[in-house]
C-alpha cells in the first residue's frame, strides 16, 4: 500500500449516479409538474432504474456514490437510507437542482444549506457535493469547505484529483467531464429540451472502454456520471454492467466511493493545489 491517492492502481473508477428524479425538469419551470408523461419519465429513475442499478452493483461487488438532490430525498423518505444500507455513499447534489450559475449568491447558499438540513434530518452523513448541471459558481467551492465537506465533483480542471484552495481551507476536487456522462448519450425529451440524441448502448460502451484504456496509461480518475432515469433502462444497464466487468477484468483498476478517493487524495502530499479565479474579462473586449 502506498500513500498515493490511487494506491498503485493504473486507474481508479468512481461510479457515480445522479438521482435527479423530477428536479431537472421542475427547475426549468414549475408548470412542467402538470405534464404527466414527462414526470413519469423522470420518476422512472428512483422507482425502477435505481433498484435495478443497486442490484447490479450487488452482483458485481463494487461500491458507488449517489448524488441526491435534497428535494428528492425529502419527498422519497427512505431513499437515501436504502442506498447507504447497501454500502454506498450518498452525496449532496443541491436541493432543487437549479444550477448555481442561475442563482444569486444568497440563493445558492440557501439552496445548499436546505439540502444539508434534509440529510441531517435523515441521519445521512454527507462528505461531498456536486453542482447541478456541473455549473458551479465561483462561490461553490467556498460553500463546500465552509460547511465541512471534504470534496467537490463539479469542475473539469484535470483528469486526476486535485486540491482547491478556498477561504475556508482546502477541499479535494474529483473532476468530471462530458465524455463520461450518460446525459450526453441518452437524454431526450421533446419538451423541455434536455437533449436530442438516443445513442446505442454499444457505442457508449465503446466510448467508455476507450476512455478507461487511456486513463489506465496516464493513471487517472475515471469519474463516471450516470442517471438512473437514463442508464437504468435495460439495454443501457447491460452496457454499464459490461463496462464494469471489463474494468474488473483489466486487473489494474480500483473501484472506490468518492468519499474514499477524496480521503486518499487529501492525504497525498504530491497532490497539486489550485486556486481557481474568474478571468479578467475586459468589458470592452467581452461585453455582456
Amino acid at each position: 500500500m502506498t500513500d498515493n491517492w490511487h494506491h498503485g492502481a493504473a486507474a481508479v473508477v468512481t461510479l457515480t449516479f445522479d438521482v435527479d428524479a423530477e428536479t431537472p425538469i421542475l427547475a426549468q419551470g414549475r408548470h412542467y409538474a402538470r405534464h404527466a408523461s414527462t414526470m413519469s419519465h423522470q420518476a422512472y429513475g428512483p422507482e425502477v432504474g435505481l433498484p435495478r442499478i443497486l442490484a447490479m452493483l450487488d452482483d458485481l461487488g463494487v461500491p458507488a456514490t449517489f448524488f441526491v438532490p435534497g428535494w428528492v430525498a425529502e419527498r422519497r423518505p427512505g431513499l437515501a437510507a436504502s442506498i447507504v444500507e447497501r454500502g454506498h455513499e450518498v452525496a449532496h447534489h443541491s436541493y432543487s437542482h437549479r444550477p448555481p450559475t442561475s442563482m444569486t449568491p444568497e440563493e445558492e447558499r440557501a439552496d445548499f444549506e436546505r439540502a444539508l438540513a434534509v440529510f441531517a434530518g435523515q441521519g445521512i452523513e454527507i462528505s461531498g457535493h456536486r453542482a447541478a448541471l456541473w455549473e458551479a459558481s465561483w462561490q461553490t467551492a467556498d460553500l463546500v469547505a465552509e460547511h465541512g465537506l471534504r470534496y467537490d465533483s463539479s469542475l473539469m480542471g484535470d483528469d486526476r484529483p486535485y486540491r482547491v484552495a478556498t477561504r475556508s481551507g482546502d477541499i479535494v476536487e474529483l473532476p468530471v467531464h462530458w465524455s463520461l456522462d450518460d446525459w450526453e448519450q441518452y437524454a431526450y425529451l421533446p419538451e423541455p429540451h434536455i437533449g436530442s440524441v438516443i445513442e446505442s448502448p454499444a457505442k457508449v460502451l465503446e466510448l467508455w472502454r476507450s476512455e478507461l484504456d487511456g486513463m489506465r496509461r496516464y493513471r487517472c480518475l475515471f469519474n463516471l456520471c450516470a442517471h438512473p432515469f437514463l442508464s437504468g433502462r435495460p439495454g443501457r444497464a447491460e452496457a454499464l454492467r459490461r463496462f464494469v466487468e471489463y474494468a474488473l477484468e483489466c486487473g489494474d483498476v480500483r473501484f472506490a466511493r468518492c468519499r474514499d478517493v477524496a480521503g486518499d487524495a487529501a492525504a497525498d502530499a504530491a497532490l497539486p493545489t489550485r486556486s481557481p479565479q474568474p478571468p479578467d474579462a475586459d468589458p470592452e473586449v467581452y461585453p455582456v
